[in-house]
Parts: structure tokens; sequence; C-alpha cells
């Protein structure tokens, strides 16, 4: 069966790149102040690179390849009704491709108590606006957004691939959230707890789940890992 961002007449936008410039380019022009917080490259997931990622690690992105064993994983899951924490802040994707934007939502709205958005801006009215709706309502909200979809456009066209539409990797967060590390992915229906984590093993702990699912995956390369890090007080 179709997922809701597979349908024909869904709104397809241009997949966003796994550049952390490109997203930190995105991240500050929509709300979130250059000086909060940042995305970084993760170069691999041995702790001595681990080791070398700013910290604290607020949130992590994973990009991976689509392919069958995935999809049959990403069905099982769905028959697994796992209940999670009222403070995850989760949403459904229902464009194609908009999978990068939902992966810094969902990066950014369990954060809000570590970063401190610019008020009135495009991050800090949406969260506000979706606050209390489920992750379907949140869907249909940014479906709808036309500054979010600009936003989204003229950040996908700055990376240094061109963009296509014809995308099979997908974007993915992790977050900590009430010392629980969460997989929170636009096409599940619900976020997938991990166990127990801390704001300052997060990365660790999100590396491990990572590798396991690259480990799935032998044949795939097309891998790439992002941290959103915080900046200290001097702005590094």
């Amino acid at each position: 069966m179709a997922t809701l961002d597979e349908r024909p007449s869904a709104k397809r936008w241009l997949p966003l790149e796994a550049n952390p410039e490109v997203m930190n380019q995105f991240l500050w022009g929509l709300g979130l102040p250059q000086d909060e917080a940042e995305c970084c490259d993760v170069f691999g997931l041995d702790d001595q690179l681990l080791e070398m990622v700013p910290k604290p690690v607020l949130a992590v992105l994973f990009l991976y390849p689509i392919t069958a064993k995935t999809e049959e994983e990403r069905l099982q899951q769905e028959n697994e009704k796992k209940d999670y924490s009222s403070r995850v802040y989760f949403m459904k994707q229902t464009v194609g491709n908009a999978c990068g934007t939902i992966g810094l939502l969902h990066a950014l709205g369990n954060i809000t108590s570590e970063v401190k958005l610019v008020e009135g801006s495009f991050f800090d009215k949406f969260f506000k606006s979706t606050a209390s709706m489920d992750p379907l309502q949140r869907a249909v909200f940014l479906e709808n957004d036309r500054e979010m979809e600009v936003a989204h456009s003229v950040a996908a066209t700055a990376g240094d691939t061109v963009a296509s539409d014809k995308v099979d990797t997908h974007f993915i967060c992790f977050a900590c959230v009430d010392g629980e590390l969460y997989e929170l992915d636009g096409r599940k229906s619900g976020p997938i707890s991990h166990g127990p984590s801390s704001p300052s093993t997060l990365l660790r702990d999100a590396a491990k789940v990572i590798q396991s699912m690259i480990q799935k995956n032998p044949d795939s390369l097309n891998f790439n890992v992002i941290a959103i890090s915080k900046k200290s007080g001097d702005g590094h």
C-alpha cells in the first residue's frame, strides 16, 4: 500500500542535499539564530571520529537509501503499536521529498527548550501553531505552507549537486526526549524508542542505531550523518 507521500497526486518538493552548509542557511534563514546551533558533518561512527563532533549535540540526522529491506522493516514496525511520551514532537510526511525539511523540523521541535528561536520567525510561528495538533494535522499544515515550500526550494537548489525529484534516499532524525532516544521518521506511524539516552550520550547512542541500520544494508553506500550542535557562548 502506498504511503501518503507516494500518492500520484501528492505534492513533491526537490530534495534537500545532505550538506551542513545548505542546512545551516535554511535553519538560520527561518528563525534559528546563527549563534544558537549549527549542522556539522559526522565523518564516521567510531569513537575517535564522534569525538571530533562539536558538543553538545542536540539532534542527529541520518540519510540512508530506501531499499526493499528498509521498506520491509518499516511495514513490520507499522504493525507494532508503541506508546510514546506526549513531549515528543512528531509529524507525518505527506509531501514527497520533504524528508530533509521534516528531519530538521523534528530536530528543532524536540529541542525548543535548548535553543531560542527568533520571536515571530517562521519556525517560531510554525511550532506555536502546530503545538496542539496531531502528527497528520502538522503534515497538512506544512503541505499548505507556502513560505516553507519557497524556503525549501531555495535550499534544495543551493547545494553542490543538481537537484532532481527522483530520489531513493530518506532523512530521519534522532533526538533525546525525557531520557529516551527516539527515531523520528515521517514515513512511519509514530516515533520509535531505542531505549535510554541522555543529552551527553545522544550522539554515541544514535551512532549505534545508525551502525545497525547500515549493517542491514551492506551493499548500499549512500549514507550520511549530520549532527546539530549547540554553539557555546563564545560563538563556537
